[in-house]
C-alpha cells in the first residue's frame, strides 16, 4: 500500500536519515568523492559490492508510486508494488525509479536505503521533464519557432528549478532527434528539420537543464537522446527500422549529439530504432567506438524503457539473457525497466561472457555520476517538501511561459493585414479547440495539468477587457463530428465580425506511438471550415498542432493562419497577446509544411537529383509529384510579422574567400510598416560543385532583430570555411576549392538578396 501522505513525522524521520546518513563511515568515504579527481575512492566502494549490487546500479525502473499521467506514459508493469519496490531498493537492486510522486515518494525510499542497505548508495530519481515541471511551456518544436536558442536555456532552467526542488536528479531530454518526416509523432519533442537549429537548441537545452553546477539543489542531469537517427523511422512509424547512409548518419543526426556533449550533456539514451540493420541498443559501433572511442563521451547510457529485452522482438537476440549480454557488450551501461540486467548480468560474468572490468567500469560511470549530482555529500540534496511547494509555478515563471508561448508562434499568412484584431469586435471562438481546459499543455507532460492552464476563452477575454463580445461555440470534435454543430456554429459565425477557428490536433494525436499516414486535418474539422467559410466572414485559424501539416481547401485558403501549437500554462494568454497586437508574431517554422502530405519526408535541404524541375511550370520527366512542385506550402523559416519586412543591398567583403580566412556577408533589412516587428535573418549557401553532391540550401546561421516601424539595419554574418565543410568520401569534414551560392532570406524558400563568391585553394 502507498503513503500517500506527507505527515510532520516523516519530515522528522527525513532529518533523521539525514543525520544517520552523515554519521555513517561510508558517507565519510564517499562524500569526499571528487569524480573527476579522486576515482579511487569509487574503486574501493565496487570492490565491496557483490555483482548482485552492481547489476543493481544498473537497473532503473518506473517508479510504483507514479500515478496519474505518469502511471500512463510509463506503466509500472510488474513492478507496482511499492513497499516491495522500496525493499528491492534496500536490498540493492536498483540505481533509482523514474516518474514518481514527487518528494513525498523520494523522501520514502531515500530514507529506505539510507537507513537500511548495506552500503548505503543513495538512489538517483529521474523524470521525463520534456518541456516543464508544474508551469509549462511550449513543445520543444514549438519553443524552436522562436529561434532564440536563449529562451530555450531559461525555460529549462525553470524546469530544472522546479522540478529538482520535487527530488529529480535527472530528465530524459532533451530530445535532439532530426524529424524530416511529419507523420512522426514525436516530431513535437526536437527541434525540428535543420541541423544547425537542431544544435544549437540541443546545447541551450543542456545548458538550462545542468545550470552552472551539477551539484546544485536547482540542477539536473541532462539526457541526449535518442542515440540515433531515430527521427529517420521509415515512413514516420515510431519504433521502425533506420536505413541511413554513414554519412548522412555523420553529417545530419549525429551532429545535434555532439553539441549536447560539447555542452556538457553527460547522459545519452539508445534509440528504439535499427541502423542499417542493427539495433542502437545492441550497436556497439554506435555506443562504444563512436560514442567513447572517437569523442571521448565521459558519461553513461541507458536504454530506453525495455530498448533492450526489445532486440528478442526485433530478431537479434535470441531471449532475454542473450538480450542483457548484446546490450551491456555494445555500451549500454544502464538498463531501463526491463529487469534483464538484475536478471542475468551476475551469472553472464561468472560464466566468463561479460569481463567483470566492464561491469566495473559501468558501475564506476554510474556511481560517478551520483557524485557529480551531489548525492554521496547529500542523498536528499534535491528532496524537500516545503522546497517542492515554494517553486512551483511562480509568477516569474508564468511570466516566462507567457513570453515562450509568444515568441513560439508563427503567423504563416496576413491577407489584408486581418490581424491584429480590434479588441471591441464580435468574434466567434469556432472548433474543438475554443473549449474550456484541454489539449492546452502537449504531450508528454508529466506533471502539469491541464486545468491549470490558461484556455483560449480565458485569455481572449482577459484581452478584450469587457469590450466587444466573444462567442464560443465547438462545431465538431476533434475527431468526430457534434449533432447540430456545423449549424451552430455557422450561426455564430454569421453574427461575428470576424471568426477564430480553432483547429488541429489534440494532444492524443502528438507525441511517442501517434504516427499518423496523413498529416491533414481530421475530416469534421475540416467540414466544418469549409462551412465557416461558406458564410464569407473573415476567418483566422488558429492552428493547434504538434507537427507541420498539410493545409487543404478552406483551412489553406483562410485569410490569416497562426500555427499556435501546444503552448502550455499561459496558451490563452499568449494567443491573446498576438491577436489584438499586444506583441507582433516573430515565430519561424523549424520545419516545412508541405503542400501534399504524401511529399511526406520532406525537408527544405533536399538535394537537387539529376532532373530538377527549376522555377516556373512543372516539366515533365522532372523531380516532382504529379500535380506539385518539389517545395513547401511554407518552408522551413517562414513567418510573418505585423511589419513589412524587406531585403536589399547584398554586400560580400570580397569576391573569394581564402583559404584560411573569412567572409564578411551584409544585407539591408528595412522594416516598411507601420508597427514595430522581430525579424528572423537567415544566413544559406549551396556549394555548387562537390565530390559528394550538396543540398539546394544549408541554413548556416540567423540574427533576430527588431526594427521600429520605418527603421532599416545593415546585418553581417561571417562566414568561415569550417561553415562550408561536410563529410566526403572519407566520412571525414572537407571542403574544396569552388563556387557557392549565398542567400540573406526571411526563409528556406525566399530569394531575400543572393550572390555568390569562391573559395580559394588551400
Amino acid at each position: 500500500m502507498i503513503d500517500g501522505r506527507v505527515s510532520r513525522r516523516s519530515v522528522l524521520m527525513g532529518g533523521a536519515a539525514i543525520a544517520a546518513w552523515s554519521a555513517s563511515p561510508v558517507s565519510a568515504m564517499l562524500r569526499r568523492i571528487d569524480p573527476g579527481k579522486d576515482a579511487g575512492t569509487i574503486d574501493k566502494l565496487i570492490a565491496q559490492m557483490t555483482l548482485e549490487e552492481k547489476a543493481g546500479q544498473l537497473n532503473l525502473l518506473a517508479s510504483a508510486w507514479g500515478g496519474g499521467i505518469a502511471t500512463a506514459l510509463n506503466p509500472p508493469g510488474g513492478n507496482s508494488d511499492f513497499p516491495k519496490q522500496v525493499a528491492d531498493a534496500v536490498a540493492g537492486k536498483l540505481t533509482g525509479v523514474f516518474n514518481g510522486n514527487g518528494a513525498a515518494m523520494a523522501m520514502q525510499m531515500q530514507r529506505a536505503v539510507m537507513s537500511g542497505s548495506r552500503l548505503k548508495i543513495p538512489l538517483m530519481f529521474a523524470a521525463d521533464i520534456i518541456h516543464g515541471h508544474r508551469t509549462i511551456f511550449p513543445v520543444p518544436v514549438a519553443e524552436a519557432a522562436s529561434f532564440e536558442p536563449e529562451l530555450a536555456e531559461r525555460t529549462a532552467r525553470v524546469a530544472a528549478y522546479e522540478a529538482a526542488g520535487s527530488g529529480v536528479d535527472w530528465t530524459f531530454a532533451p530530445m535532439v532527434d532530426i524529424a524530416r518526416d511529419q507523420r512522426w509523432g514525436r516530431t513535437m519533442e526536437g527541434a525540428g528539420e535543420d541541423v544547425v537549429l537542431g544544435c544549437l537548441f540541443a546545447a541551450a537545452r543542456v545548458r538550462g537543464f545542468q545550470g552552472s553546477s551539477l551539484d546544485a539543489d536547482d540542477a539536473m542531469l541532462s539526457c541526449a537522446k535518442h542515440f540515433a537517427a531515430y527521427g529517420a523511422a521509415e515512413a514516420g512509424l515510431d519504433y521502425s527500422t533506420v536505413d541511413v547512409s554513414e554519412r548522412t548518419l555523420r553529417d545530419v543526426y549525429l551532429r545535434p549529439f555532439k553539441a549536447a556533449f560539447d555542452s556538457g550533456a553527460l547522459s545519452t539514451m539508445a534509440s528504439f530504432n535499427e541502423i542499417s540493420g542493427v539495433p542502437s541498443t545492441g550497436n556497439h559501433w554506435l555506443m562504444t567506438d563512436l560514442l567513447r572511442g572517437e569523442w571521448g563521451f565521459k558519461g553513461f547510457v541507458v536504454s530506453d524503457y525495455t530498448g533492450d529485452e526489445e532486440m528478442i522482438a526485433h530478431g537479434f537476440a535470441k531471449d532475454r539473457r542473450d538480450a542483457a549480454r548484446i546490450a551491456f557488450l555494445a555500451g549500454v551501461d544502464m538498463s531501463m525497466q526491463s529487469g534483464v540486467y538484475t536478471e542475468h548480468l551476475p551469472s553472464l560474468v561468472r560464466d566468463g561472457a561479460v569481463p567483470q572490468a566492464l561491469l566495473d567500469g559501468s558501475v564506476r560511470r554510474v556511481l560517478a555520476m551520483k557524485a557529480k549530482l551531489g548525492l554521496f555529500d547529500n542523498p536528499f540534496r534535491r528532496i524537500d517538501l516545503k522546497r517542492e511547494k515554494s517553486r512551483s509555478r511562480l509568477p516569474a515563471s508564468l511570466a516566462l511561459a507567457r513570453e515562450a508561448a509568444v515568441k513560439s508562434c508563427v503567423l504563416l499568412k496576413n491577407d489584408g493585414n486581418l490581424l491584429p484584431l480590434s479588441p471591441s469586435a464580435t468574434i466567434a471562438l469556432i472548433g474543438p479547440f475554443g473549449s474550456v481546459g484541454q489539449d492546452l499543455n502537449g504531450p508528454w507532460v508529466v506533471y502539469g495539468d491541464n486545468k491549470q492552464a490558461i484556455d483560449l476563452p480565458a485569455g481572449i477575454r482577459t484581452a478584450m477587457k469587457g469590450r466587444g463580445r466573444l462567442t464560443v461555440v465547438a462545431g465538431s470534435g476533434v475527431e468526430s463530428a457534434i449533432p447540430g454543430g456545423i449549424e451552430a456554429a455557422v450561426a455564430a459565425a454569421r453574427g461575428a465580425d470576424v471568426v477564430l477557428l480553432a483547429i488541429g490536433e489534440s494532444e492524443a494525436m502528438s507525441g511517442e506511438a501517434k504516427s499518423r499516414t496523413e498529416i491533414v486535418m481530421p475530416a469534421p474539422q475540416q467540414a466544418l471550415a469549409e462551412a465557416i467559410a461558406a458564410t464569407g466572414k473573415p476567418v483566422v485559424v488558429l492552428l493547434r498542432n504538434g507537427r507541420a501539416l498539410a493545409l487543404e481547401g478552406a483551412v489553406k485558403a483562410a485569410p490569416a493562419i497562426l500555427v499556435t501549437w501546444f503552448l502550455g500554462s499561459e496558451m490563452g494568454n499568449g494567443v491573446a497577446d498576438l491577436l489584438f497586437g499586444a506583441a507582433s508574431p516573430s515565430g519561424r517554422l523549424p520545419m516545412s509544411f508541405p503542400i501534399a502530405s504524401g511529399q511526406e519526408p520532406y525537408h527544405y535541404d533536399h538535394k537537387p537529383t539529376g532532373r530538377p524541375n527549376g522555377p516556373g511550370k512543372l516539366q515533365e520527366y522532372k523531380a516532382h509529384y504529379q500535380g506539385v512542385p518539389n517545395e513547401a506550402l511554407y518552408a522551413f523559416g517562414h513567418g510573418l510579422t505585423y511589419g513589412d519586412m524587406r531585403y536589399s543591398n547584398l554586400v560580400i567583403d570580397a569576391p573569394t574567400m581564402a583559404w584560411g580566412g573569412s567572409l564578411g556577408v551584409t544585407a539591408t533589412v528595412t522594416n516598411a510598416g507601420r508597427v514595430a516587428a522581430e525579424e528572423v535573418v537567415q544566413l544559406y549557401i549551396r556549394d555548387r560543385v562537390a565530390s559528394v553532391t550538396r543540398p539546394v540550401r544549408e541554413l548556416k546561421a540567423f540574427r533576430k532583430i527588431r526594427l521600429a516601424a520605418g527603421a532599416s539595419a545593415q546585418v553581417m554574418f561571417k562566414l568561415s570555411r569550417a561553415e562550408l565543410e561536410f563529410i566526403g568520401m572519407g566520412l571525414k569534414p572537407t571542403v574544396e576549392p569552388g563556387t557557392f551560392d549565398v542567400w540573406i532570406a526571411p526563409s528556406a524558400q525566399a530569394d531575400g538578396v543572393h550572390s555568390t563568391f569562391e573559395l580559394g585553394a588551400a
